[in-house]
């Protein structure tokens, strides 16, 4: 789950990143866009690379820089012997120890000091502050995921809302047209309505005189016999 949402938010947050771009005022001295020609990444050139002895094997590798209170490198820290990190030891050396050569387009880093009996001879890196644990690692991830998607997410909101808007404003432009389109219908049944109500109404009042005629002729009197003619 973890390395299928680590891609999306990142290609997530390259598409927002412009927009934070345009709305952000960028303070000035703070970030750089390129590399110069006379500088290098860690990770490109020292953290994870080779370093060769004097006769040019492979006796370590840099795992991490040692950095001073003015934030300058000062030195890194190397694992030496063991096997796949197994019996390792680690050993601290100066920068200025190191020997950086171009061979082959690539950067190869020596240490020539470093003999199998000089290493062996040297102590252990030792460490003033506690590594951190896996549990730390992990909460730094969660909360940096949390960070970053929130911010992708709200930044998604924003650029959607210019859409929302012109849909809710055409939705009210719909309404107001059908609204106008049935008027003419809804005036039409209004009339017809009306007209049929004359009509019952009408209907039904000729119903009423034609009952009340016909009440008014059953509760007559009869009328009185006619006197009878005298005789001869």
């Amino acid at each position: 789950m973890l390395k299928t949402l680590i891609p999306a938010l990142a290609a997530a947050f390259a598409v927002a990143a412009p927009a934070f771009a345009e709305d952000a005022k960028i303070p000035a001295g703070v970030f750089t866009n390129a590399q110069s020609p006379d500088q290098y990444l860690a990770k490109d050139t020292l953290i994870g690379a080779k370093v060769h002895g004097a006769d040019g094997k492979i006796i370590g590798d840099i795992e991490d820089l040692i950095i001073n209170d003015y934030n300058l490198v000062t030195g890194v820290v190397m694992g030496t012997g063991g096997f796949l990190g197994v019996a390792e030891k680690k050993v601290g050396v100066n920068v200025q120890a190191l020997k950086f050569v171009e061979k082959d387009g690539k950067t190869e880093i020596s240490l020539p000091e470093a003999t199998p009996e000089v290493l062996a001879a040297t102590e252990a890196y030792k460490r003033t502050q506690p590594k951190k644990s896996l549990l730390e690692r992990a909460k730094e991830k969660a909360q940096e995921l949390t960070d970053k998607s929130t911010a992708t997410a709200k930044s998604a909101a924003d650029d959607a809302k210019p859409t929302l808007d012109s849909a809710v404003e055409k939705t009210k432009d719909a309404y107001e047209k059908a609204k106008e389109a049935a008027k003419p219908m809804l005036d039409t049944a209004t009339e017809k309505t009306k007209e049929a109500y004359e009509k019952a109404k009408d209907a039904a009042g000729s119903a009423v005189e034609s009952a009340k005629k016909a009440i008014d002729d059953a509760t007559a009197p009869a009328p009185a016999p006619a006197p009878e003619a005298p005789k001869p």
